[in-house]
């Protein structure tokens, strides 16, 4: 806890207990559970109820929102009905205590997505998320045109590595060359006018919370929800620049039609599937443009000095994804 400057005494707070109704006198321990690159996850018992629950430290924005904290916590309560999503309990964005917001929800079991075995449990989970009703009314972004609006983020991402004089001079120029041709792809799309919901946008492996047939199956880290088409949930899901990340895997076209198709059945008609296949041809590519880019933007900032969370894991992956052959990969895969 001590690694978070202030955040012990944040837990001791009158404000903190009354809310999470802890006995004043009452001592809690946090104890560190996972971290990415912008949050820090910290699991404790409440005293009271004897539950586990997890105390979320957000570091910073990836939306560029002032209060990141406040918005994840908003999409939680969004999707509570569908039993898929943490239940979030505690937020505080204000950073009146500390300089980063907090946030408490529920404990969930589970381990991580196994790709060649259960994809039919995301699949499920993901029907189950995408049919919540959600209006664009909810407070949630809605770019209006979702491939472009990754497309305008890669770019965004891309300047970080174009302008830092650490950036290798051949993968700026091959990074730039396959942005061209992903607006070349998007030049004759139109706008999407379809079905929308709440989407993750970010569907690692990790993400998922597996306990199996029968059991309760979860999709946790709600960082970046938007208002969009559910499809772009599916295309991140399967890019290999996601599959690749927290494993060694790279979905074949068989495994990714068996997945479309358990993903259908578990929608159940719940909302509008027609046209899924030839937006996923879309979103592939342009989600793999995202992945790539945002390596590239992480790349620098992992040789910014006193950075707060550093993970050497991700830091080799980073430059794995950057590598010549995997950028031939996707070269070759979507773009050639």
């Amino acid at each position: 806890m001590d690694r978070i400057a202030g955040l012990r005494e944040y837990v001791q707070t009158e404000e903190f207990n009354e809310k999470l109704e802890i006995p004043l006198n009452e001592q809690i321990e946090c104890h560190m559970l996972a971290q990415g690159e912008y949050n820090i996850n910290y699991e404790f018992r409440h005293p009271v109820s004897k539950k586990r629950l997890l105390l979320r430290v957000n570091t910073g924005s990836q939306m560029h929102l002032e209060d990141q904290i406040g918005y994840e916590y908003h999409a939680l309560r969004l999707l509570e009905t569908s039993g898929r999503t943490p239940r979030a309990i505690y937020v505080d964005g204000s950073k009146k205590y500390l300089d980063y917001g907090v946030m408490v929800m529920e404990f969930l079991e589970g381990h991580a997505l196994d790709y060649r075995k259960e994809m039919k449990y995301a699949a499920q989970c993901l029907a189950d998320i995408h049919s919540v009703a959600v209006s664009r009314n909810d407070g949630l972004i809605m770019p209006e045109n979702p491939l472009q609006a990754i497309l305008n983020e890669c770019h965004e991402m891309a300047k970080t590595y174009y302008q830092s004089s650490l950036g290798h001079i051949q993968k700026k120029k091959r990074i730039e060359g396959l942005l061209k041709r992903g607006r070349q792809m998007l030049e004759k799309v139109s706008n999407y006018e379809g079905y929308r919901c709440c989407i993750n946008t970010e569907l690692n492996s990790g993400n998922f919370l597996i306990n199996g047939e029968g059991k309760n199956n979860y999709l946790v880290d709600w960082e970046k929800p938007l208002y969009g088409d559910p499809v772009q949930d599916l295309g991140h899901f399967i890019a290999p620049t996601t599959t690749f990340w927290k494993t060694d895997v790279i979905l074949d076209k068989e495994e990714i039609q068996q997945f479309m198709r358990q993903y259908k059945e578990a929608s159940a008609g719940r909302y509008d599937v027609s046209g899924i296949e030839e937006r996923l041809g879309l979103f592939i590519p342009i989600t793999c443009l995202r992945g790539i880019t945002w390596c590239a933007m992480a790349w620098v900032q992992y040789h910014e000095p006193n950075r707060l969370i550093r993970n050497e894991g991700t830091f080799r992956k980073i430059e794995a994804y950057l590598s010549d052959g995997f950028l031939e990969k996707i070269e070759n895969s979507f773009f050639s």
